[in-house]
């Protein structure tokens, strides 16, 4: 007869059943410590009850707020720690409030959890049904649950920090932080806007301080009497003298198009992203006041307008005899 050699897909009996006994053992041991834990709060609570001279339920009632504040005050030392932990390896602003919140709100559900248990209350069915219940209200609030997952994703991918200028769902402000469910960005007038996470991840993000340089562009049309290289030359003259154009990139003008009253030109300037507001308007108003010292003219759109007069018969009368025309008197 032949014996059947001991693999780990196909243990000999001997050791299966060693597995098994280690099994119960280990759950019998988990038991006894959830027996003995138990016991020592039901001690505890006879001693509370016995010291103070108070009736049981009492004494558990006093249990349990005493667990609820030792677990905030807990959950208080842990967010801060953590929150130390992460500003000294450089983590950024968004990303540490976010992971600080959700440090916050699991620390809530285990000393919720624990102060029921203090009160007496069965946690393991009552777990059961907030399970079943948290099931429920999750299909319930899908778009809610797509915020928080929009929010770990804006979180990962990064695609600004705090402090930036972007815009986001048609949006345009400053990053201030990124929460569980929204984003809030503080609009350039000074008030907030609070965008859900999910519509910005659908969305295009612009993100304008992403990188430490901007172009500036800048169209100018100029009459087709006057000269263009002449308008070329003072504006780059214009940008090459101003101390906040860099001067690598180097400063062009191109011509854009031939408009319908206008020759279009563009000026393209790169600045500092921090400087790009306060260049552009500087670089606009110095056109506008060089172009009129040096003969140079910015069209505006014009329009002739042309009035017939007819006369009785139907014909076009000169405006002349129109103007002249005897009225007929009543």
């Amino acid at each position: 007869m032949t014996q059947a050699t001991p693999t780990p897909d196909n243990p000999a009996p001997a050791d299966v059943a060693d597995q098994a006994q280690q099994a119960a053992e280990s759950a019998t041991e988990a038991a006894n410590a959830a027996q003995r834990a138990a016991g020592r709060i039901d001690g505890l609570e006879a001693q509370l009850a016995d010291l103070l001279n108070m009736p049981p339920w009492a004494a558990k009632v006093m249990l349990a707020v005493l667990v609820g504040l030792v677990g905030w005050f807990l959950i208080k030392l842990l967010t801060k720690g953590a929150d130390r932990v992460m500003l000294r390896s450089g983590m950024e602003q968004i990303l540490r409030d976010f992971l600080g919140n959700i440090i916050r709100v699991v620390g809530l559900v285990v000393v919720l959890v624990a102060v029921l248990d203090a009160v007496g209350v069965p946690t393991t069915s009552l777990l059961a049904v907030l399970g079943a219940a948290g099931l429920a209200v999750g299909l319930a609030l899908k778009d809610s649950l797509s915020n928080i997952a929009a929010g770990v994703m804006l979180i990962v991918l990064r695609p600004f920090r705090a402090g930036d200028a972007v815009e986001a769902a048609g949006q345009q402000g400053v990053v201030e932080r990124v929460g569980i469910f929204q984003t809030v960005l503080r609009a350039y007038q000074n008030h907030d806007i609070v965008l859900p996470n999910s519509e910005i991840t659908t969305a295009p993000i612009i993100n304008f301080t992403a990188r430490g340089e901007r172009r500036i562009d800048l169209d100018i049309g100029i009459g087709y009497g006057d000269d263009v290289r002449k308008a070329r030359e003072a504006l780059l003259a214009l940008a090459q003298g101003h101390e906040k154009v860099l001067d690598d990139p180097a400063p062009e003008v191109l011509v854009t198009g031939l408009g319908e009253s206008s020759v279009d030109l563009v000026l393209r300037a790169w600045t500092k992203t921090a400087d790009y507001i306060a260049t552009g308007s500087d670089l606009k108003e110095a056109v506008h006041r060089n172009f009129g010292e040096i003969g140079i003219s910015i069209p505006f759109p014009q329009r002739d307008l042309h009035i017939y007069h007819h006369g009785a018969d139907g014909q076009v009368l000169d405006l002349p005899k129109a103007a002249f025309q005897a009225v007929p008197k009543d």
